[in-house]
């Protein structure tokens, strides 16, 4: 019989509790303190750890029901280690660290990231290794090339300022859309026009693509936005959210693509937040299959950060026979993709 983890994230705002048999999902919590955090416009760390605290417990009693199990049933645990807002991991690493000693089973500490593309697993059968894997959330935006997700990630490039979700967020607010940005602006962007304005593709003339071809960066296009704001007061603000949305979603698809041609690899994995932006999905559906790209996209309930992830890596890592983190262990908050576990 395949065997049953439980995964625990807490690496930013939502506090998830996933549980899987092998490659199937039986159960999936989250308890968002998102709402906590609107008014201020982006994530509080000290209000996150506080609220990974109290629905730490109960969270973990309704995916055990929901999964129709008993924590004996569980054969191992996974708990993101990093990367994160530190306080928000320690509350999930200690949580798990005490479940793990009390039950008697083996605890992994996992890449937040690494389990990002991992989710994938959930939902085909077919294996991606190799795979490039598009990861684009809101404080990370990299191009990684995948191996083998239990232990050989590179990583071809990264945002060099704003992640692709971050900048979402900080044109919402100057357009008064709310937190958080992605959704807003998603939903604006579908009653404007993508081609009503021509916002800069950030890293994409030739020298870029002769120094730095797998690099991003969204900081020049969110400076781009502002000053037309600022210069055109009766701005429509529907085009102006899809164009934006356009030229993000363009440079993570012309990048993603490239790599996929320079390192032969025919799969692309798009994993993270901003992987359920209905244009990227779109987009890259289109581009993909004129380049002749399998490209896997998990559903948008488990592109956000979820224990389903986590649960799924650690299932991964107990199939392949990897080691356990071994003893008390610290959480990473710029823990590197390259190590998948501890």
């Amino acid at each position: 019989m395949q065997p049953i983890v439980l995964g625990i994230e807490t690496s930013c705002d939502e506090t998830a509790i996933g549980i899987v048999r092998g490659r199937t999902l039986l159960a999936n919590v989250i308890a968002s303190s998102v709402e906590e955090h609107a008014r201020f416009g982006g994530v509080v760390p000290e209000i996150a750890s506080r609220a990974h605290l109290e629905a730490m417990q109960p969270s973990i009693q309704r995916a055990v029901s929901d999964a129709k199990i008993s924590l004996r049933d569980i054969d191992a645990i996974a708990v993101t280690a990093g990367p994160g807002l530190v306080g928000a991991l320690l509350v999930g690493v200690a949580s798990a660290s005490g479940l793990a000693q009390g039950l008697g089973r083996p605890l992994y500490g996992v890449n937040h990231l690494a389990a990002h593309v991992s989710v994938d697993y959930l939902t085909h059968d077919k294996p991606t290794d190799p795979t490039i894997a598009l990861l684009v959330s809101g404080g990370h935006s990299s191009l990684l090339q995948v191996d083998d997700i239990t232990g050989s990630i590179t990583k071809l490039g990264a945002t060099m300022d704003d992640a692709a979700g971050e900048a979402f967020d900080k044109i919402a607010r100057i357009l008064d859309l709310g937190f958080p940005g992605g959704p807003a602006i998603d939903r604006e962007a579908a009653k404007g026009s993508a081609t009503a304005l021509d916002f800069p593709r950030g890293l994409t003339t030739s020298n870029d693509w002769a120094t730095r071809p797998y690099e991003f960066s969204f900081s020049g296009l969110k400076t781009a936005v502002a000053r037309y704001l600022e210069s055109t007061p009766k701005y429509v603000r529907a085009d102006v959210a899809a164009s934006f949305q356009e030229a993000i979603v363009d440079v993570l698809l012309l990048k993603a693509l490239a790599a996929c041609k320079e390192t032969g690899i025919n799969s692309l994995v798009i994993a993270g937040g901003v992987a359920a932006n209905s244009r990227l999905r779109a987009v890259a559906e289109d581009r993909c299959a004129k380049a002749g790209i399998e490209l896997r996209i998990p559903s948008p309930g488990l592109c956000t950060d979820n224990g389903a992830m986590v649960a799924a890596l650690g299932s991964l890592m107990l199939s392949a026979g990897r080691p356990a983190t071994r003893g008390a262990f610290d959480a990473d908050s710029s823990l590197p993709v390259e190590r998948v576990s501890l």
